[in-house]
């Protein structure tokens, strides 16, 4: 059985409130789940205790037994210490779209054009004098 350590959700409409679970990972996000290893309230501040509180032995005991955490479960268990922080790459993220690019390369070409204009003026009036 392929088991999962995820987040279920609960709460009302535009009040979200988690539960992180063991479940087995062919059963749905707010289906049946084995074991419940604490909360997740993404409401609260995030510097407040109270936002992510879970069971850490029975995280490693689901760990051990060959649970596997979702990214954002795993993002948890870094910041308490659980597991060892993952190093991420996409670098396509940061960079901009073709319509940020294109303003970019504009304003580039317009700055440039805007100081060589003035060097220009200060060498013919130096050429005149």
């Amino acid at each position: 059985m392929a088991m999962k350590i995820r987040l279920a959700r609960g709460g009302s409409k535009k009040r979200p409130f988690y539960s992180i679970v063991a479940a087995d990972s062919r059963m749905p996000r707010d289906g049946r789940f084995i074991e419940k290893l604490g909360t997740y309230n993404p409401l609260l501040a995030k510097d407040n205790e109270g936002r992510i509180v879970m069971n850490a032995e029975r995280v490693q005991y689901w760990l051990d037994q060959g649970a596997q955490p979702t990214d954002r479960v795993s993002r948890f268990l870094e910041s308490a210490g659980v597991l060892d922080k993952k190093t991420r790459n996409n670098p396509k993220s940061g960079t901009p779209g073709k319509a940020a690019q294109e303003r970019a390369k504009e304003k580039a070409d317009k700055l440039a054009a805007a100081s060589e204009a003035p060097a220009e003026e200060a060498t013919e009036e130096a050429a005149a004098e």
